[in-house]
């Protein structure tokens, strides 16, 4: 579905992304670990079609990332990017003026899960329930990847819950998606590979119960183990 090889995103002599070489493929949910800095953000925004690469190649089923990957990829930025006019109404019109595959049925449904209102107006909502929304204008698209910066942060618990599990109802056999979170072990407990980024660079990657298999830990446990000095520093 999403492959990389040696892929480098290169900031004023920093590369936040060096040298990746990984595949994405359907079917799996893939938790995308590492601290601030990690590159997470950076991959995403790439693989979305945002930023281009400085080198390396990445491609979405065989072809170029360009108009034919945005319309099969659906990205949530950490960033709000709402209008201050915009209600959920207004969100969702303008994803659907824009994106072929999106569902202003399924939309609405999950507004309603989600305790929002079409009419309620965006700038006056809570931090989380401006998370909420995002996340249900982003699951809305029927998308083939669906990548999720940071979909939990700002979320209370009950929230968090109805989070995880609108993202496990739209996972299908012919999609994937991609998921960041520092909240390592709600993510562990609903995906099935994990990456692990330090510093740019893939650190590790597999299916997760072969990683606890090998390591011998979750991975809460192997992510302290990985981050330890960027914990102390």
């Amino acid at each position: 579905m999403l492959a990389c090889t040696n892929l480098v995103k290169r900031y004023r002599g920093l590369n936040a992304v060096d040298g990746v070489t990984m595949e994405l493929s359907p079917g799996h949910i893939y938790m995308l670990l590492g601290p601030n800095g990690s590159g997470k953000s950076t991959f995403m925004k790439i693989a979305a079609g945002l930023i281009h690469p400085t080198s390396g190649e990445i491609t979405f089923q065989d072809k170029p990332i360009g108009s034919f990957s945005k319309a099969h990829i659906a990205y949530m930025p950490t960033e709000s990017f709402f209008y201050p006019y915009m209600t959920w109404k207004d969100a969702g019109n303008y994803y659907r003026d824009f994106y072929e595959d999106f569902d202003m049925d399924l939309y609405a449904a999950f507004l309603e899960e989600f305790h929002l209102d079409l009419k309620q107006k965006i700038s006056k909502m809570s931090s989380g329930m401006t998370a909420k929304g995002k996340v249900a204008l982003t699951l809305a698209r029927r998308a083939d990847l669906c990548m999720l910066d940071e979909p939990l942060n700002g979320i209370d618990i009950i929230a968090r819950d109805q989070i995880l599990d609108a993202i496990r109802k739209s996972k299908r056999a012919d999609n994937a998606f991609l998921i960041s979170s520092h909240l390592v072990e709600e993510l562990e407990r609903m995906s099935d590979e994990a990456v692990f980024m330090k510093d740019g660079t893939l650190v590790l990657k597999g299916g997760i119960e072969e990683i606890r298999a090998e390591k011998g830990m979750d991975m809460a446990g192997l992510y302290k183990e990985i981050y330890r000095d960027k914990e102390m520093a």
